[in-house]
């Protein structure tokens, strides 16, 4: 947990909240009116990076359960759907920005694309097992927590997994996604800085 001073001597606790489906479809938000909806709530120190769902607070809460379910029904009784919200502390932040996913192949010169794939909870079997069956030396999936790091040989829209193919390996599962350099731009944003 990485904890900011408020001003009156007390230590409070930051977070990220990763949002999934926001400013897709026809799931449209401002971020101004995001942040205020985090504020409705008595969060604190509420920014937002990109308009993608990522937001940072701090609060006196530790409770990350009930702050997550807050968040989560805060937003379907404004917005009218369901957004599902997932928490992590700086330092949890750091830590999935550090992972290494694996090389692409020998030979292999074009750039790789490396997603951050957030969960609940640490990826079931069921899970685990999908997404073993479809590595190739194009995808290939790393388990780290309640993350799944999914390193692409080259651009997302060139993998085989690009949009149906990674959402009916998933389907039933809650998570959301990031990509690294938006996953390590939060990281700065939170304070947590470098080296990770």
């Amino acid at each position: 947990m990485s904890p900011v001073e408020d001003g009156k001597d007390r230590l409070m606790p930051r977070y990220v909240a990763l949002l999934r489906g926001l400013n897709v479809g026809g799931h449209r938000v401002k971020m101004d009116r995001l942040r205020s909806l985090f504020e409705d709530l008595g969060l604190e120190e509420v920014s937002t990076v990109l308009a993608s769902g990522n937001v940072i607070f701090t609060t006196q809460s530790e409770d990350v359960d009930g702050l997550q379910a807050a968040i989560e029904r805060q937003l379907e009784q404004q917005l009218g759907y369901e957004v599902d919200t997932f928490l992590r502390t700086p330092d949890e932040l750091a830590a999935a920005a550090a992972h290494e996913a694996a090389e692409p192949p020998s030979g292999f010169d074009s750039p790789v694309s490396h997603y951050v794939i957030f969960l609940h909870a640490p990826a079931p079997e069921s899970l685990q097992t999908v997404l073993e069956e479809l590595s190739s030396d194009m995808d290939a999936f790393h388990f780290a927590g309640r993350e799944v790091h999914w390193r692409i040989a080259g651009k997302l829209s060139g993998s085989p997994l690009f949009g149906a193919g990674l959402d009916r390996a998933t389907r039933g599962i809650a998570l959301t996604m990031r990509n690294m350099n938006t996953v390590r731009r939060l990281v700065t944003k939170t304070g947590r800085g470098f080296p990770y």
